[in-house]
């Protein structure tokens, strides 16, 4: 049956926008924030605030540089339960520290659509993040979803077969675990969420060093660097 989902779901993928029509980027990156039950306000603005930091961030800057000439698409949704997801801070292509910085601002000012949080789904993420990639106007060389989360899944549809399917339309899955919860998450994102070319966990130990995570994360993927065996967790 989960075969079946995941089936299923790359099939209905397969009649997206037709690459011809889109602006051709080394990269399309979307970042999912988790905004599950599980995250106070606390640490939603933490996890905010470490990604618009991180665009601000110069390192950041040049990474978008070394990743190639065409500049990457990014956004970023937040998600919860298997009925919540949203899209917060639409495409925006990135090139240069003003264009960073112009979607670090977006990034801060997004609120949280959905304040009474819900349960974790990351398959219903997964499946919100991809829908996003193939109905955007850009083509990217390189195709990235972004989850940051401190929780395995406990509703909605099970992720590893929507992790395959999503890792059959070419794109690759990273994951952000943040261990103030469950110790083992990053067993369980390696087991069920990561997949693709390079795709790689990182791990923190709690919403208070998300900042330095994020920000390295995203230097590693930005530009593209070797990353296939990479994990790291932050202090």
């Amino acid at each position: 049956m989960h075969r079946a989902i995941g089936i299923l779901f790359a099939a209905a993928l397969l009649y997206a926008n037709p690459a011809a029509t889109r602006q051709l980027v080394d990269l399309e990156l979307v970042l999912a924030v988790d905004i599950s039950s599980s995250v106070s306000t606390e640490e939603f603005n933490l996890q905010m605030g470490g990604l618009a930091n991180a665009f601000r961030d110069p390192l950041v800057a040049a990474a978008i540089r070394a990743s190639g000439d065409l500049g990457i698409a990014v956004s970023l949704i937040q998600w919860s339960d298997n009925r919540r997801q949203f899209l917060a801070v639409d495409w925006d292509l990135l090139h240069d520290v003003a264009s960073s910085r112009h979607f670090a601002d977006q990034i801060a000012a997004a609120p949280r659509l959905v304040v009474a949080g819900g349960g974790t789904a990351i398959g219903g993420a997964l499946k919100y993040g991809t829908a996003q990639i193939e109905s955007n106007d850009y083509d990217g060389l390189r195709l990235v979803i972004d989850v940051s989360g401190d929780g395995r899944t406990n509703q909605g549809w099970p992720d590893r077969p929507l992790r395959d399917a999503t890792v059959a339309r070419g794109i690759t899955i990273n994951g952000l675990v943040i261990l103030n919860e469950e110790p083992l998450l990053d067993d369980y994102y390696h087991a069920n969420v990561i997949g693709g070319a390079g795709a790689f966990v990182m791990t923190t130990m709690d919403f208070h060093s998300f900042a330095s995570a994020i920000l390295a994360k995203l230097i590693r993927e930005i530009a593209g660097a070797p990353v296939a065996s990479l994990e790291e967790t932050m202090p």
